[in-house]
């Protein structure tokens, strides 16, 4: 699977209008193609900057917003007001967008020219109120964007786009992703739940349950010959563990998760599907549950979700699409175990076997052992631990007439000592505020305990796709105090976030 924001387009709209007469217009359309040809061109916007004519009319506005709501590749629009642009143009237009918006609130100079300053260049260059103009029918219009404000040229500010533009390529593309569900969820847990069809309605993505025969007709159809080339790939690409190499007396078991991982890799690729979910309780068919092949699929952009947690799944492909091409992995995660340490509290993540190896520290150990639940084969996995730095954690919890993200960033933090005995990949973190305060946090918001972990994303990623999907964002961080967070949390259900609210 190949995630390249670069089949992605946005679309770059400049306002003004006909007061200026054609040559300040001119100017306008040559300002306007050099800002977007800069943005295209910045390597810190991952996705196409298109610009578009400069817009002067009620119907062209009109007709350039029906045309990017129609547009597949056009994940959102940037727009700008060079000069002043009446903003009574804008509502037709802007109450009938269906794509992510963006205000770039910027100018064409950097810098006042002192000795040649004058009215000429005061009228051209107008868009210190030409952009409060646009800001107050879209705030009058309770439009859900973006204001990013700043020099074109500013890292900062491309940034900015970046950033906006990767939630708004996940939103894209969340909008006809498919996701299967292999089994059901596990047994009477409840966050794993949730309504599919809202789900559908607020994200846009599909849940489908499909029974483990289905993924077993794919498996047992695998060749030996191809079984045996995917183990040539695990040796060459990872450490291997005696007992799984060429002729260990676990070879077997390592040829058993090659031909689950080739199986359920046709079963994705048949179903066009992007994420998955399966659950160690309905494991019929299968010699072990899929343990290499899953984190092996997630390193490569699918979605993961354990004991069918769909939710997971489809934010692990979501936050996959908007990492693309960043430095640093993103993967499917749970909140394991405590070190309640005085003044050094630690969590320690990890799961059975499905953590992806876009986070490994180093050359990932390919290793056997017991599962203890399941009543199945022993599992192969891959075993490593994630590298120190700045990381967030992210879910998203159906609260029965909403939708929450919440979001915690944490820094993950290298062992005391060695986890030699620990068969499964991990990372350790420090939660900010502190342990205490981030898990009462998480707590009261009902975060789930199957988060996306990502070292190559920041809380910034994840806001800008919450406020995408019109969903509500509660974070956890450095400046968090449980009192006001908690009296957020109630304002919220109160009725700031109800479920009709979509963009």
């Amino acid at each position: 699977m190949n995630i390249d924001l670069a089949n992605y387009k946005v679309w770059f709209l400049t306002g003004s209008q006909h007061l200026y007469g054609p040559h300040a217009l001119g100017e306008v359309q040559r300002h306007s193609q050099q800002i977007a040809q800069s943005l295209d061109a910045s390597s810190r916007v991952p996705v196409r900057v298109v610009q578009k004519p400069v817009l002067t009319t009620p119907e062209e506005i009109r007709d350039v917003v029906l045309a990017a709501n129609a547009a597949p590749d056009c994940i959102g629009l940037v727009a700008w007001m060079h000069t002043f642009s009446p903003a009574k143009m804008w509502i037709a237009a802007l109450q009938r967008l269906q794509k992510p918006l963006l205000h770039l609130h910027t100018q064409f100079n950097e810098e006042i020219p002192w000795s040649s300053i004058d009215m000429d260049f005061m009228n051209l260059n107008q868009s210190a109120h030409g952009d409060r103009e646009f800001g107050h029918i879209a705030a009058r219009l309770r439009l859900r964007r973006k204001v990013v404000v700043g020099h074109w040229t500013d890292g900062d500010v491309q940034d900015a786009i970046g950033v906006w533009s990767r939630a708004a390529a996940a939103r894209q593309d969340a909008q006809t992703a498919r996701i299967a569900r292999l089994g059901d969820n596990m047994r009477e847990v409840a966050v794993t739940e949730g309504d599919k069809v809202a789900a559908q309605a607020c994200f846009g993505y599909s849940v489908s349950g499909y029974g483990v025969g289905d993924l077993v007709e794919h498996i047992d159809a695998v060749s030996d010959a191809d079984v045996d080339a995917l183990c040539a790939q695990y040796d060459d690409q990872y450490e291997m563990s005696a007992p799984l190499q060429r002729g260990g007396p676990r070879r077997t078991s390592l040829a058993d998760a090659a031909r689950i991982e080739l199986g359920l890799r046709r079963f994705l690729e048949q179903g066009r599907f992007v994420a998955f979910t399966d659950t160690f309780e309905n494991l019929h068919g299968l010699k072990q549950l899929p343990g290499i092949a899953v984190q092996r699929l997630m390193a490569e952009g699918y979605g993961f979700g354990a004991e069918g947690d769909w939710k997971a799944a489809a934010l692990v492909r979501a936050a996959k699409v908007m990492a693309a091409g960043l430095a640093g992995g993103t993967s499917f995660m749970e909140d394991y175990t405590y070190h309640f340490a005085p003044r050094d509290a630690q969590v320690l993540g990890a799961h059975m076997l499905e953590i992806c190896p876009s986070i490994a520290a180093a050359r990932p150990s390919c290793e056997i052992h017991p599962l203890g639940i399941g009543g199945k084969d022993d599992p192969v996995r891959l075993v490593f631990g994630a590298p120190p730095g700045p990381a967030v954690n992210a879910t998203v919890v159906d609260l029965g007439d909403r939708f929450r993200m919440v979001l915690n960033e944490v820094d993950v933090i290298a062992p005391a000592e060695p986890l030699s005995r620990l068969p499964v990949a991990r990372a350790l973190w420090k939660p900010r505020p502190d342990l205490k305060t981030s898990a009462a946090a998480w707590i009261y918001a009902g975060g789930s305990h199957h988060p996306v972990f990502s070292q190559a994303l920041r809380a910034e990623h994840f806001e800008d796709l919450a406020d995408m999907w019109g969903i509500e964002l509660a974070v956890i961080d450095a400046d968090t105090r449980l009192r006001r967070f908690k009296q957020v949390l109630r304002w919220n259900d109160a009725g700031v976030f109800p479920r009709s609210e979509y963009l």
